[in-house]
């Protein structure tokens, strides 16, 4: 069939797909448009790097790799006579990180699943996967900067049934299985910086093993266990898909270039020769070529083979050894994409290292048709699995990160592939649950003649998120072109109390705090023991003490009844302490330690006129700051306005909001005393009786339980 030739002028550039595939050896271009569900390819460039400025799939020199695309891009926008700018771009494999993690929720009854539960669910997979990546990262001593990349879902699962989706569909235990990959910050700056060096603005960044199996083996072959491995100049990228889904990815390390650099060793020419001595292996033909010394060389096919033989064991083993890691062995068949794949001997050792037939290792290519077409060009080259993954992930939609979303009134970044929600992109854009959720602030509880008494932090103020202009939330699709506004959680006071705010504390007899006496203006803390004696109950012991002094009046002797003589004469005052002389007959009578006490009590307690009274209870009165008082008021107000909950069948009364504004449920896991970063099985919950979300409003006299259910095994 002869090729068509794409008519200048023909194309609107808002309409195209611009892929740009920044590999190792070289950059890759292409530019398609969507037509029937399928990306049709309208043109395809290609640059070779004169220098090494790519190592591993890691651009190390910015401003090499910027030239180069640029070459790349004017030449299709010459070609296709369009102005492009905006591209489509995945991250080196090198780089990623992932990590595994399930997440369970049991729902109060059963119900039907929708997009806020399963928000709920992959939220906490994502928490898991985080805590395990940070710890390893802090254990390691890694003190790099990652951020969570997107996560890949590998499996629902309904009452223990293994889903493909759980929306609309009716259960009560709920689970999720997915990868989560984080990149380092450097990575996704230099792909950003790069670009935008040639005015191409990121409309899209995707990782490589992704974008390879989006092109190499399309959904309906998933159910069977696939692997398939790009082979490039540095790294090999490897991704194994079964049960309908991608099972996970990695990387190996060696790749193409360890061929190369075994061939500049052995012949002693450069690297650009090493190359194309490596490309004619295949072709069964005497090759000839000069080594730096001048010295010309012609070789056979054979002997070129047996020098890479080694190297070419070594990056077998490798390979297998992170498909067996991946995907828990051998799959049921391999498919080999990129540059590398080629490379004679190839099939058969990787065949041999994992033990496979020979005829399940195949070269990719074969299913590219499935998601991409072109009159110009054949597709069928292992070569373009990246660069075409990149734009049919990205013309059909296969990563929502080809959306352009504007976050507080600039670009977000996105980088992740399956469903996208507000959630997601918060997070994807340094949010954590804390902005999301919101904190109270901390209580102070303290103990009060044995009992526990509690000074309550003020609620947070709740997260705003507004989609388009309208309160959205967290579980809302995205959609291209989105105005997303998001106002973190504001994080409440923590409270303040001072020893003048135990009730009573103005006017008591007596207040120790932890055994020791202090001033009522010293603040509390967490864990204080504060024994506090009223006045009345001074006058309580000492009507005690008078009774029973009565009653053991006819029954003592002389000296006792001395001194309950003395204690009669300081009752008759009504109240006022006065000295009472003590003879010298009678101290004998008492004893010296009868007397020295009697005696000390008429020291202290010398009888107060009137005026002087008034001073004393004046200048006590001064002695509490005016910072008690304003407290004191506060508290007075406070009870005046307090809102009653029950929270786990137990009462609760919180101060109302100075504002008027509602309490959220968010704001009495505070109360709950459950860890939500780190709960201990699944968290149940309800209000009155119904299922719940964090962000609902309470009215007073609700009925609320946050209650945390075992895992069951």
């Amino acid at each position: 069939m002869a090729k068509a030739q794409v008519k200048r002028g023909s194309v609107q550039a808002d309409q195209t797909v611009f892929a740009l595939d920044i590999g190792t050896r070289s950059i890759i271009g292409m530019v398609g448009v969507v037509e029937e569900g399928k990306v049709k390819i309208l043109a395809i460039e290609r640059e070779e790097h004169a220098e090494r400025a790519m190592i591993d799939g890691q651009i190390e020199n910015i401003e090499k790799v910027s030239v180069l695309a640029d070459k790349v891009k004017k030449r299709l926008e010459s070609r296709l006579d369009i102005q492009l700018s905006r591209v489509c771009v995945a991250a080196a494999g090198r780089a990623l990180r992932t990590r595994r993690a399930e997440f369970e929720l049991e729902l109060p009854r059963t119900q039907t699943i929708d997009e806020e539960v399963i928000s709920r669910l992959e939220a906490g997979a994502i928490s898991r996967a985080e805590e395990v990546f940070n710890e390893e990262k802090e254990a390691q001593g890694d003190s790099r900067r990652f951020y969570l990349a997107g996560y890949t879902v590998c499996q629902y699962y309904l009452d223990q049934y293994g889903m493909m989706s759980l929306k609309d569909h009716r259960g009560r235990k709920v689970k999720v299985d997915l990868i989560a990959t984080f990149l380092p910050s450097e990575v996704v700056e230099s792909l950003y910086t790069t670009m935008n060096k040639i005015g191409l603005e990121v409309a899209s960044i995707t990782l490589e093993p992704i974008a390879a199996i989006n092109a190499a083996i399309p959904e309906n072959l998933r159910l069977l266990n696939l692997v398939m491995v790009d082979i490039g100049a540095g790294t090999s990228d490897i991704a194994a898909c079964t049960g309908g889904s991608v099972a996970g990815y990695t990387m190996a390390t060696v790749a193409g270039d360890e061929i190369t650099e075994a061939v500049m060793k052995e012949y002693l020419v450069d690297f650009g020769t090493a190359e194309r001595i490596k490309a004619q292996i295949n072709e069964g033909k005497e090759i000839t070529f000069s080594d730096i010394l001048g010295i010309e060389h012609k070789v056979t096919r054979e002997e070129v083979f047996q020098c890479i033989e080694s190297v070419s064991g070594i990056l077998c083993r490798e390979i297998s050894e992170k498909i067996v890691e991946v995907n828990g062995g051998a799959p049921s068949a391999l498919f080999l994409a990129g540059g590398g794949s080629k490379l004679a001997g190839l099939r058969d050792g990787l065949a041999a290292a994992l033990k496979m037939d020979v005829n399940r290792v195949a070269i990719a290519g074969n299913y590219f048709q499935a998601s991409a077409f072109s009159d110009e060009y054949d597709l069928n080259n292992p070569e373009y699995a990246t660069p075409l993954g990149i734009a049919v992930s990205a013309g059909l939609n296969m990563i929502n990160d080809s959306f352009r979303v504007i976050l507080n009134g600039k670009p977000a970044k996105l980088f992740r592939s399956g469903s996208f929600t507000a959630l997601n992109l918060l997070m994807m854009n340094g949010y954590g649950f804390r902005d999301i959720m919101g904190r109270p602030g901390g209580n102070i509880a303290v103990t009060v003649n044995g009992q526990r008494k509690v000074f309550y932090g003020t609620a947070s103020e709740p997260a705003s998120l507004s989609i388009n202009g309208k309160e959205g939330k967290l579980s809302q699709i995205i959609q291209a072109g989105d105005s997303i506004d998001f106002v973190p959680a504001k994080a409440g006071v923590p409270a303040k109390a001072y020893l003048g705010d135990i009730e009573g504390a103005a006017t008591c007899r007596e207040i120790t705090l932890n055994g020791e006496y202090a001033f009522l203006e010293t603040p509390l803390k967490n864990g204080d023991v504060i024994v506090i004696k009223l006045a009345n109950e001074e006058n309580e012991e000492e009507e005690e003490k008078k009774e029973d002094k009565i009653q053991r009046k006819e029954k003592n002797g002389p000296e006792e009844k001395a001194a309950i003589k003395v204690a009669e004469e300081e009752q008759k005052t009504d109240g006022r302490r006065v000295s009472v002389p003590v003879e010298r007959e009678t101290a004998e009578a008492l004893g010296r330690e009868t007397v020295q006490k009697q005696q000390e009590r008429s020291i202290q307690w010398q009888e107060t006129e009137p005026a002087e009274k008034k001073e004393m209870e004046s200048y006590q009165q001064e002695k509490v700051p005016a910072k008690q008082e304003e407290t004191e008021l506060g508290h007075q107000k406070a009870k005046l306005r307090k809102l009653l909950f029950y929270l786990n069948d137990s009462l609760i009364t919180l101060p109302q909001k100075e504002d008027g504004s509602p309490y959220y449920l968010m704001d009495m896991i505070e109360y709950s005393g459950i860890d939500l970063k780190n709960p201990q099985g699944n968290i149940r919950l309800t209000v009155n009786k119904s299922q719940a979300m964090f962000q609902q409003a309470l009215s007073e006299g609700d009925r609320i339980e946050i209650m945390v259910e075992k895992r069951t095994s």
